[in-house]
């Protein structure tokens, strides 16, 4: 996939390089970085931008929705409801639902394992995701890459911008909820663990 300095896609949207600047801020127009955090943009986001249809896509369109655990399946379906609407909203026809029960964490999760190797397999070309937490809770912006390299994009419906100590708080909470729940598994061990002599 072509990538364009922020100066070439300035021109060719016939905008200024601060207006583009200005745009990633807001989140109107969101540049990719490169490892040294340089801004970049590609073919894909010109012919977005332009509304020119993609030309032969191939690949699935899916909704991906996670919740933690199996109290929350109300907010599973409603998070499903949601991304079907936001997809009818657009346009989207919607081919394939792949939902999961887990933390985000975990990357070991059954239905999103698939859902990558698909993505791999050049078989999903959009994935609609509700917040980036409900993708993965670390190394989102990584996977986001990845997969645009690969050819996928994926649509963030609820996007919540949060100051970075809003960000950190919120990891914080997630690796403690995690951990004090693997803390609250071993007490059906504890017997078990006293009777050990190692």
């Amino acid at each position: 996939m072509k990538h364009y300095k922020p100066k070439e896609f300035a021109e060719m949207l016939h905008v200024s390089v601060k207006t583009l600047q200005r745009w990633d801020n807001e989140g109107v127009l969101k540049a990719y970085r490169n490892p040294k955090g340089r801004r970049y943009y590609t073919e894909e986001q010109y012919r977005e931008y332009m509304g020119i249809p993609k030309e032969n896509q191939v690949g699935k369109t899916v909704i991906y929705a996670r919740v933690s655990n199996k109290g929350q399946k109300d907010d599973l379906e409603n998070q499903v409801e949601f991304l079907r609407q936001y997809a009818n909203a657009k346009g989207m026809i919607v081919d394939e639902v792949v939902t999961d029960i887990g933390s985000g964490l975990n990357y070991k999760r059954k239905h999103w394992n698939r859902l990558m190797e698909a993505c791999v397999d050049g078989k999903v070309s959009t994935i609609l995701i509700a917040h980036k937490d409900r993708f993965v809770r670390f190394g989102y912006e990584w996977f986001e890459q990845f997969l645009d390299k690969l050819g996928v994009k994926i649509i963030v419906i609820h996007n919540e911008k949060w100051s970075p100590q809003e960000e950190l708080v919120q990891d914080l909470i997630s690796i403690i909820d995690v951990f004090s729940c693997r803390v609250y598994g071993l007490r059906k061990y504890k017997d078990k663990i006293k009777e050990d002599q190692l």
